[in-house]
């Protein structure tokens, strides 16, 4: 069932964000997904500029989940899972700050558990070299332009770096 009322939120930044979004939407307990973007300066940026990297900002996607059905740690493991977290500002062939490796959080639990689970891929050597992934406090979310929403559901058998 799906209850946004009992529901949390997650914001992650893996490269351009159509296979973030498709990635997670698979997952039991994800209610709904939002591309958009964060960790930039320019208010309500739109993705022309954005694209240009001179906004600050990252494509990212916002996951509202079920607690009770996925946790936020189950995220994170996706999260790693899906993307090259060693490349600096470089997902596949997308180029640019834009699609940097971020985890944006919502509060302290989510912070330790960001720092934790990337002290941990570090450690167990799963990535091959210093993984770059930006952790930091969520500060504002844009949703994208409509035509970017579910982008894959519109557009089947399109590619993406994911």
């Amino acid at each position: 069932m799906k209850n946004k009322e009992t529901s949390e939120k997650a914001i992650f930044a893996a490269g351009c964000f159509w296979g973030v979004e498709e990635a997670f939407n698979k997952l039991p307990g994800v209610i709904d997904t939002t591309v958009g973007y964060t960790g930039g300066t320019k208010e309500d940026p739109t993705y022309e500029q954005v694209c240009s990297g001179t906004t600050g900002h990252t494509e990212a996607i916002e996951v509202i989940f079920d607690p009770k059905r996925i946790s936020y740690h189950d995220l994170l493991q996706k999260f790693w899972q899906i993307h090259d977290p060693t490349t600096l500002n470089r997902q596949g062939p997308d180029v640019g700050s834009q699609y940097r490796s971020a985890i944006f959080y919502l509060n302290p639990h989510q912070k330790e558990m960001a720092e934790k689970s990337k002290h941990k891929m570090q450690k167990t050597g799963l990535s091959l070299g210093q993984i770059v992934t930006e952790i930091s406090p969520l500060d504002r979310f844009y949703p994208a332009e409509s035509y970017h929403q579910k982008y894959f559901l519109k557009h089947p058998g399109q590619g993406c770096s994911i």
